[in-house]
């Protein structure tokens, strides 16, 4: 069986959830980010970076990097179709998921991961003040470039879907009304709505 390692509210949630959608079993196992869990030997033995999500494969291997497990799970479970066939459309789906890794989930770290990237605390409150003048910038480029109607492929539900989820999840907390952009309240109304999201809540990992 497949063991997830995750923490709520991380973008390991959207690994959860491609997992349901998947209909692959898996066992997950919280990380507790407040106590540091993360830190400490027992998990840096599983994932030496010290975060998630982490996927372990029942020969032992241990699978790291949001994308890279989404695909993986597509991968393994082709019947699921969480992968465009035509080509475009499976690029501009990477695309939308690099933008997220590269650009969106680095412009939210910044309001409590500052000593990635800082040492001084008046470098810390810089950072968090731009958080929700880069958050609104990234939701305007998933608004008008990103999501092409419910989903991000525009044709069917793909693995950019949990990830944009997830990351979009986000905005309100970082002083971005999700109201202001229809095409993302409306895709985020319609992943509510999928059975994947309601096993999860009540699973309580989200």
């Amino acid at each position: 069986m497949l063991t997830l390692y995750y923490a709520p509210g991380t973008i390991s949630i959207a690994v959860a959830l491609t997992l349901e959608e998947a209909g692959l079993p898996y066992e997950a196992v919280k990380i507790d980010f407040k106590s540091a869990e993360q830190t400490q030997p027992d998990y840096l033995s599983i994932n030496t970076k010290g975060r998630v999500p982490a996927l372990a494969l029942p020969d032992g291997t241990v699978l790291t990097e949001t994308g890279a497990l989404l695909e993986y799970i597509a991968d393994v479970a082709p019947s699921a179709k969480l992968i465009p066939t035509d080509p475009a459309l499976a690029a501009h789906m990477r695309s939308a998921m690099y933008y997220l890794a590269s650009t969106m989930h680095i412009a939210h770290a910044h309001k409590l991961r500052g000593s990635r990237w800082a040492s001084q605390q008046s470098s810390f409150d810089d950072m968090t003040s731009m958080v929700p003048q880069t958050m609104a910038a990234c939701a305007t480029y998933v608004e008008t470039h990103l999501l092409r109607g419910d989903s991000v492929s525009g044709q069917s539900f793909s693995i950019a879907d949990p990830y944009l989820f997830v990351v979009c999840s986000w905005l309100e907390g970082d002083g971005v009304s999700i109201a202001d952009y229809p095409k993302i309240q409306n895709f985020m109304t319609t992943m509510e709505a999928r059975q994947s999201v309601k096993t999860i809540r009540e699973k309580a990992m989200l």
